[in-house]
């Protein structure tokens, strides 16, 4: 008697395990084997023995394997974590090695496969298809475009093929939509999951090292824990270093897939993050029409951050990716409440080790949730409210409760301070936010990246904040300057620091024709840009009001999506208003994260925007959907000009002034590294130059070469963009800020050493 499929499905998952781990053993393996093998350990294979447990969280097939996918990453953390705790106590020196992590994983791997329960439904056999021939031609086009077209920017060629990336995807979203009654959860899920990975790799694919802002110390921080062999807080007590996510997490991807390092952070992070919308989809389609279900991803989507920063955020990237999963947890009611619960805890868990930040906005928005769930339950105690039919909710049985609340909290206080003491960043922002609500701090004003909410203002002039870093620099140097340690005042009066004017693509065609008609193209771009964040504002308010109201609501949200939604929005005020919160945690950031909660508001309030069409309505929506993809992915400014480049789109632009590594910054940072061994002077570069260069630095560096700043006796490194276009960019207080920069005061008062035509050095 055959045993059951299950059965032997999982059988052979056993089996593989085997075979698997002699292979990573093996001296010499070629990278084309050991990739395939070290991503079925650490992914498929998770996914394939979680799917039993999957199956009691939530009750669809997708969800299920979503939801395994979120867990598997999160198992991958915690066995580096374990072998990394328990085998130094063993004598095992450097527990992050391929023989160990291949053996640990694979005995955890065997033991998941034991005792996990096993899973009844098939994998894949019986998936309904429908639909699926033009989203997969779509898909595979849009994927293809988004690996070739930066390759053709990175060999300094042109963005044509970005930007025909672009169009397709939005392409391909608008196929989704105008087809989405037609097309299997299946196809959708697999097509929204094709354009979120085409957007992220169009930009974290962008040169041939790591480029991007924070991923630079992510990457640090991931090649000290590699070099160790041993992941040490106490050796660099930063929060980078305890975020699991960006330390363990690639250390382990590293070692088993023998993908190259920098690659792990280029691709592997962010298709993991690309399943983000998925999620985003899938939760929402348990309590909403797969209309508002695909529109809720779209939109996650189309929000700049998802794709301009969060492929340079691999900590934050993981965290969402788990957040993601929470939310379908919370969603899918069919399952028992307790077991959601306890996963859903879990799955925070998994946030607090992956990204201090997400946890501390994530329990003020569960905080805040719950007590308007209290205030809710009163209110309708006291009133008529039970008699409204979300008020009906209130006899039903909430998910959120104090301890899913109260758990994430406390793990994020005892690992941000007793486990790891890397709180002092949170201590120092909530003493700066007390003394900004009780009137006693310095009535700065917070990012300028509050001009685009709804209560923000109009934020501070680059002027403005360029005077308040130079008086910063001026006071926190004034001691050591009165020592001879750094340029006298007067010296610096003759070298002024103007900000440098913002420089925007040239005119195409197009935009030259619009021009000629008085049409002011720059303006219209600013406009659009303004005009894109007012709206998903709007639509949120809008979609949350009539799906209170539940008249013409596309959706019946469940009792928990109010209060975090509710939540979610108080955090966004808070952050708006609090000018230290803006400064030390992005708004735009902060919208993102918003958006795995109220995200279906969105859809809801668009839905009814275009209600009145009629049968037109569904055009209607794809046509304001299409052009506010283009319009803020950048293709409409590329083929308009008169706007800032991107950095996923050109050679050119502030981004790519300031992140793109260029060789000819490495190699003057080698050669420095040898001039300067043993020397006593430190080496000073502009604060983009030392992020593209601090894993090659082995002298001591500081990241800084404003007038107000230089030493009296220092080496100076000027990256290529200080050396080609006289420009250096700040970042103070939550705002970028690019000056000229006076290269004659190093002309004649340094001597010129090193010079490579792209970067040089003075002495």
């Amino acid at each position: 008697m055959k045993p059951p499929t299950w059965l032997r499905g999982r059988l052979g998952v056993l089996l593989s395990l085997g075979p698997a781990c002699a292979v990573e053993t093996l001296p010499g393996v070629p990278a084309l084997l050991l990739a395939p093998v070290g991503l079925w350990l650490l992914f498929a294979a998770p996914v394939l023995l979680l799917r039993g447990f999957t199956d009691k969280v939530v009750s669809t097939r997708s969800g299920s394997l979503l939801l395994a996918a979120g867990l598997a990453v999160l198992l991958d953390i915690l066995v580096a974590l374990g072998a990394n705790t328990v085998l130094p106590l063993l004598g095992v020196e450097r527990p992050l090695t391929r023989l160990v992590l291949a053996s640990a994983t694979t005995l955890v791997l065997l033991v998941l496969g034991i005792l996990a329960p096993q899973s009844a439904r098939p994998l894949l056999r019986g998936a309904p298809l429908s639909g699926a021939r033009p989203v997969a031609w779509a898909a595979a086009v849009a994927l293809l475009l988004s690996v070739a077209g930066p390759i053709r920017l990175n060999n300094g060629l042109g963005g044509a093929v970005s930007t025909t990336a672009l169009v397709v995807v939005t392409a391909l979203i608008v196929l989704l939509l105008l087809r989405h009654a037609r097309c299997s959860p299946v196809v959708l899920e697999a097509g929204i999951y094709a354009a979120s990975a085409t957007l992220l790799l169009l930009t974290s694919l962008r040169g041939w090292y790591i480029t991007g802002h924070d991923i630079q110390r992510e990457y640090l921080y991931f090649r000290l824990t590699l070099g160790g062999g041993f992941w040490d807080i106490s050796a660099y007590t930063d929060p980078y270093n305890a975020c699991l996510s960006i330390t363990l997490l690639p250390v382990s991807i590293f070692r088993l897939t023998g993908i190259e390092d920098i690659y792990v952070f280029k691709a592997v992070l962010p298709l993991l993050f690309a399943l983000t919308p998925v999620l985003v989809h899938r939760a929402v389609r348990n309590v909403a029409s797969p209309l508002v279900a695909l529109l809720s991803a779209v939109f996650f989507m189309a929000f700049p951050t998802f794709f301009t920063d969060m492929p340079f955020l691999g900590r934050q990237a993981i965290a969402f990716l788990l957040l993601a999963c929470a939310m379908l947890v919370l969603t899918d009611s069919r399952r028992p409440l307790p077991l959601r619960r306890a996963v859903f805890t879990v799955l925070l868990a998994g946030v607090v080790l992956s990204h201090y930040s997400t946890i501390y906005v994530i329990v003020g928005t569960l905080a805040t949730a719950f007590a308007v769930d209290k205030a809710w339950r009163l209110a309708s105690r006291t009133g008529r409210a039970h008699q409204h039919r979300v008020g009906r909710q209130g006899r039903i049985r909430t998910f959120l409760t104090w301890w899913t609340v109260a758990v994430p909290a406390v793990l994020a206080l005892l690992w941000a301070g007793p486990l790891t003491h890397t709180g002092g960043q949170l201590e120092s922002t909530l003493r700066v936010v007390a003394s900004d609500l009780f009137g006693s701090g310095d009535a700065r004003g917070g990012s300028s990246d509050t001009r685009y909410s709804l209560f923000g203002g109009a934020g501070v002039t680059p002027e403005e904040r360029l005077a308040e870093y130079r008086e910063d620099t001026i006071g926190y140097t004034r001691a050591d300057r009165a020592d001879g340690k750094y340029l006298p005042l007067e010296a610096l009066a003759k070298y002024p620091t103007p900000v440098a004017e913002k420089e925007n693509l040239p005119l195409t065609p197009v935009g030259r024709a619009l021009d000629t008609v008085g049409l002011s193209v720059p303006a219209l771009n600013g406009v659009l840009r303004q005009a894109a964040a007012l709206l998903l504002q709007v639509l949120v308010l809008v979609g949350f009001v009539i799906a209170l109201r539940g008249r013409s609501s596309p959706f019946t949200p469940v009792r928990d999506q109010i209060t975090l939604t509710v939540g979610a929005l108080a955090m966004m005020g808070l952050f708006t208003l609090v000018p230290q919160l803006s400064v030390d945690y992005s708004v735009l950031r902060a919208f993102q994260q918003g958006l795995l909660f109220f995200a279906p508001f969105i859809a809801a309030g668009a839905l009814w925007a275009v209600r009145r069409a009629g049968r037109r309505a569904l055009p209607v929506l794809c046509f304001l959907v299409a052009g506010l993809l283009l319009d803020l992915t950048g293709a409409v400014p590329k083929a308009l000009g008169g706007y800032p480049a991107q950095l996923a789109l050109s050679n050119s632009g502030p981004a790519y002034d300031i992140y793109y590594p260029h060789a000819e910054d490495r190699r003057a940072a080698m050669w420095l590294n040898q001039r300067a061994a043993g020397d006593d002077l430190v080496v000073q570069t502009d604060r983009y130059s030392f992020s593209r260069l601090q894993t090659l630095f082995t002298v001591r560096t500081q990241d800084s070469v404003h007038p107000a700043l230089l030493r009296s006796q220092s080496y100076v490194l000027l990256g290529s963009t200080p050396t080609r276009k006289d420009e250096v960019t700040v970042f103070f207080q939550g705002d970028l800020v690019t000056y000229r920069y006076p290269r004659h005061l190093l002309d004649t008062t340094r001597n010129l050493i090193y010079s490579n035509e792209g970067a040089v050095v003075y002495r």
